[in-house]
């Protein structure tokens, strides 16, 4: 019944514009560079000031979407994440984009998106208040676990080599560091430079890795491999395309949102994780690397799921996971709206006006983008040496927007000398930039964990969930000795019984 009154809500000529605006510019500005949704509801908020509350969270909830959708695109077209969430997406997508799929990358990031986005929905109304009492359950152990199992992953399912992937894990862990420390205030990695203090922004590391990264490459490679238009090939989804995405939309999804509602979740983790897990069901492995489908259609989902989970902490803790809802939360202060337990029962016009704008816009960006998939896959048609100037150019503005300050230029090409220098050695970029984002969360949960056992270390180990996780990461880093040897031992019986 409160569901239904925040669809009449929101079902009115000028909330619909709202909405229609706030997917429009969420879609855009995620599609340039470092400058993403969490920036644009930032910039927007003092603009809503004489809107009314419910108003002003219908607009918001199309920019926090539609800035997960703009961030993808430029994964896909480009290799140039628009958010830290998008970093995945770019593996796969960048690749069918240049194999002339770009239009088919791009409808299937914008279905998996309207699926799961739809679905992570349906369960923040159905299931929110589990999840909650779930997540408040978990301890400092359970959040480092979650961590480590992370860092496994990337070193284990990720690049050529095991090795190859530690090292660049080891790289982000390093970079991640660089600031002050939490608990102690020294300053780390910053070499007497003040505007180390803060660290360097995941949004810098990311844009400089993959965009600057990737511009360098080419443009080392062009004198031999001369520039040539890429086509952009069927602008729709064929059977294939359908068939072999649809498992991942799902799959995807059910990693994305109870990851997303835990109050250290972020989009981050289901994303690697989804893609993870299709490179090891998929029927066609040999393809991942060289343009996968499902390693788009998977991540694209659970960003677009998680994006929904980040909400149940938001609205029934008071706790954000992402930048875009800590400035959502800087929203409803402002109003003077206290989100925690008691706001479905004080201000539920609000809260499900904004869940139900959630199902409006989501279907808004579906008839948006899908008939925008072949038009913003004709930016592949572009001189690649005119291309990607213009991705440097718009690489360089998002990182300098997001700190306002000449040093992350500086940064920006050094990180860009880095990633050129990885794509040269064979580094896999993904896990640096797992070890930047989720390396200071892991310490902040490591050193949380030994202060509440009085430093001793059996205090890491935590209760069941940690147990499980942990046996999970023996398994993954264990299984190609076990596989190795159950192939000498089944190799043995063979030629036993051939003896015979």
């Amino acid at each position: 019944m409160d569901l239904l009154q925040g669809f009449a809500d929101v079902l009115t000529p000028i909330n619909l514009l709202l909405a229609l605006l706030g997917v429009t510019v969420g879609t855009a500005v995620g599609v340039l560079p470092g400058i993403g949704p969490a920036m644009t509801v930032a910039l927007l908020l003092p603009i809503t000031y004489g809107l009314e509350p419910v108003q002003a969270f219908i607009m918001f909830a199309g920019i926090f979407y539609g800035g997960m959708y703009g961030g993808s695109t430029t994964s896909i077209l480009l290799n140039t994440p628009g958010e830290s969430s998008s970093v995945v997406t770019a593996i796969e997508g960048n690749k069918m984009a240049r194999a002339g799929r770009a239009a088919q990358a791009l409808a299937t990031a914008a279905i998996g998106s309207f699926v799961a986005g739809t679905i992570g929905t349906l369960l923040l109304v159905l299931v929110a208040p589990q999840v909650v009492k779930f997540a408040i359950s978990l301890g400092a152990p359970d959040y480092l676990a979650i961590m480590l199992l992370a860092f496994a992953g990337a070193t284990s399912v990720l690049g050529s080599s095991r090795i190859r992937g530690f090292a660049a894990l080891l790289l982000g862990l390093v970079i991640g560091l660089v600031g002050i420390d939490k608990v102690t205030g020294q300053q780390r990695l910053t070499f007497g430079v003040p505007q180390l203090a803060d660290g360097i922004d995941v949004v810098v590391v990311a844009v400089g890795i993959f965009a600057v990264g990737e511009a360098l490459w080419v443009a080392a490679h062009l004198r031999r491999n001369p520039g040539t238009v890429i086509p952009v090939g069927r602008p729709w989804m064929g059977k294939s395309d359908w068939r072999r995405s649809w498992k991942p939309w799902l799959r995807g999804t059910a990693y994305g949102f109870p990851i997303g509602a835990l109050p250290a979740g972020g989009a981050e983790i289901p994303t690697f994780l989804s893609y993870a897990t299709e490179k090891k069901l998929s029927k066609h492995p040999e393809e991942f690397g060289h343009g996968a489908i499902e390693g788009v259609a998977g991540p694209e989902a659970a960003n677009n799921a998680s994006a929904a989970g980040t909400l149940v902490p938001m609205l029934a803790l008071g706790l954000p996971t992402n930048a875009t809802a800590a400035v959502m939360l800087a929203a409803f202060t402002s109003y003077g709206i206290q989100p925690g337990p008691l706001l479905f029962q004080r201000e539920p016009r609000l809260v499900w006006a904004l869940i139900a704008s959630l199902f409006i816009g989501n279907l808004m960006l579906l008839l948006l983008n899908l008939p925008l998939a072949p038009a913003w896959a004709k930016l592949l048609q572009i001189p690649r040496p005119y291309l990607y100037a213009g991705i440097i150019f718009f690489a360089s503005m998002g990182a300098y927007a997001v700190n306002a300050q000449p040093l992350d230029l500086l940064l920006l090409l050094l990180l860009g000398l880095l990633g050129f220098g990885m794509r040269r050695f064979g580094l896999p970029v993904l896990p640096l930039i797992i070890g930047v984002i989720l390396g200071p969360i892991a310490e902040r949960q490591a050193r949380m964990a030994l202060q509440l056992s009085n430093g001793d270390v059996s205090g890491l180990i935590g209760g069941p969930v940690a147990y499980v996780i942990y046996v999970a990461i023996l398994l993954m880093i264990a299984w190609p000795l076990i596989a190795r040897l159950s192939r000498k031992i089944m190799t043995k019986d063979v030629v036993y019984s051939g003896g015979q």
